[in-house]
């Protein structure tokens, strides 16, 4: 055996040709010899390139390729792995991926398989988000119409964020100054690759909870983190997470990072903080000064009833004065009144029926007999003169029926089932009239109609008819001899 020459575990080796001591070996036994080779040699690598194209097979797993100025590796991530990359594959985004170099001996190629999956830098990242947000922008979750106001005085605040920074510490004091009220913690982690899952996880636990139940549904929501670099904010630009703070039915403020700092969220929630701090200021009103306005309105309120009330005295003790002193004397003139009328009550009502009795009587005159009788005339009069109109017909009916009568004459001698003298009618033997000689058949028996009886007869079967015979001229009468002339001699 040469130097240069391999031997394969569990093979057999073929036999050697004349001359060579160097065993044969199959394509799949080399093949998967170089597969074990690569995964020793290399391992787990930390790769950069570009995705050139991205391919998701339906049965979730992702081949892709990663490619520099000079070469290019095929990758696949596998359907387990896909949900747990921190961003997801896109072609022509820059990212540095993790994993282990191995070969697919069915087509002779080497590639990686990804186990993470990271962003090279911000451009890319800031790339990334940028056509994230054009998408969900042309979904139109980014309208104004469709973000819901906020509870003027919330009684149960819900907060989503890490439990043991200084963030949480700074809403609780701000909202315990501002507005005391019920604040619930839901503890996530607002870092790394398991950050966006947990908060969208916390959003959808919150809406959960029913009104009335052990545990308060919250009348807002705050998703809070502080500061950081893009990297350290990259989960709250989430695609899942966003959409699961559009659908929120629980009004939700967005309070990540700076006032410089800008995540996807902020875009579908509906109010952006600038900083958790703001948040809890925006969410809550200041009690002291709620407090100081209704003292204040409650003593506009003593001072304007205070006004009315000296106004209404006032305005009595001035109407008091234009008063007699005794209350008889304010009685007395009605009373006298009261007496002068009711004296003349009696003789105003006989004076009534008086007049009333008059107009009867002309009335009752006006109604007499005389009246009825002239009115009985006139009608019996107008009664007279239509019936006279009625018993002379109008000329023009007589004329109407005389052209009624000449139209009946015409009718009926017009009438085919009554023939006229010169007229015959033809009826095959059930009667049917026949009125052409295509619907005559030779030797068939027919019935001819005259205008004084009737004659039996049977079709000879000439043929067509020819062309009408001229009728026969007339004889001339012979013309009359001259007279003899007589002999003059």
């Amino acid at each position: 055996m040469t130097d240069d020459s391999y031997a394969f575990e569990g093979s057999a080796p073929a036999a050697p040709a004349p001359g060579d001591n160097n065993p044969a070996v199959s394509i799949s036994e080399l093949a998967f010899a170089l597969k074990r080779t690569l995964e020793e040699r290399f391992g787990h690598v930390r790769l950069r390139g570009e995705i050139s194209k991205v391919n998701r097979h339906a049965s979730g797993h992702v081949y892709l390729t990663l490619k520099d100025d000079k070469a290019s590796l095929d990758g696949v991530v596998w359907k387990g792995q896909v949900r747990g990359l921190s961003i997801q594959p896109e072609t022509g985004l820059e990212v540095i991926v993790t994993g282990k170099i191995t070969s697919y001996p069915a087509r002779s190629s080497y590639q990686i398989v990804i186990d993470s999956m990271e962003a090279a830098g911000a451009g890319a990242l800031l790339a990334q988000l940028e056509r994230l947000k054009a998408k969900l922008r042309d979904e139109g979750l980014f309208e104004p119409g469709r973000k819901v106001a906020l509870p003027r005085y919330p009684r149960v605040i819900g907060v989503i964020t890490s439990p043991t920074g200084a963030v949480i510490r700074d809403i609780l004091h701000r909202i315990r100054e501002r507005w005391p009220c019920h604040v619930l913690v839901w503890p996530v982690v607002v870092q790394g690759e398991v950050a966006a899952r947990q908060v969208a996880a916390a959003i959808r636990g919150f809406e959960a909870l029913t009104p009335g139940g052990p545990l308060p549904r919250p009348d807002v929501l705050v998703v809070a983190r502080g500061g950081g670099s893009v990297e350290d904010l990259w989960p709250f630009n989430d695609e899942d997470l966003a959409r699961t703070v559009a659908a929120c039915s629980i009004p939700l403020v967005s309070a990540v990072g700076h006032e410089t700092d800008t995540t996807l969220i902020d875009f579908v929630s509906d109010r952006r903080a600038p900083t958790p701090t703001g948040a809890a200021e925006i969410l809550t009103p200041v009690r002291a000064e709620l407090v100081a306005g209704l003292a204040d309105l409650e003593r506009r309120r003593l001072q304007g009833a205070a006004r009315l009330i000296e106004d209404r005295r006032t305005r009595l003790r001035a109407t008091a004065r234009g008063l007699p002193k005794r209350p008889e004397d304010l009685l007395g003139l009605a009373r006298q009144r009261l007496d002068h009328a009711s004296s003349r009550l009696g003789s105003a009502l006989g004076r009534n029926v008086a007049v009333h009795q008059h107009r009867l009587a002309v009335l009752q005159g006006r109604l007499g007999r005389g009246l009825l009788d002239r009115g009985l005339e006139r009608r019996a009069t107008r009664l007279a003169t239509l019936s006279e109109k009625l018993a002379t017909p109008p000329r023009a009916l007589d004329r109407g029926t005389q052209s009624l009568i000449a139209l009946s004459r015409a009718l009926n001698s017009l009438n085919p089932r009554t023939p006229k003298p010169g007229f015959v009618r033809v009826e095959d033997d059930a009667g049917a009239w026949l009125t052409s000689a295509a619907a005559v058949a030779p030797g068939q028996a027919l019935s001819l109609a005259f205008a004084d009886g009737r004659v039996g007869a049977t079709a000879d079967g000439g043929g067509e008819p020819g062309p009408a015979a001229p009728p026969a001229p007339r004889p001339r009468k012979p013309a009359a001899s001259p007279p003899e002339q007589g002999d003059l001699f």
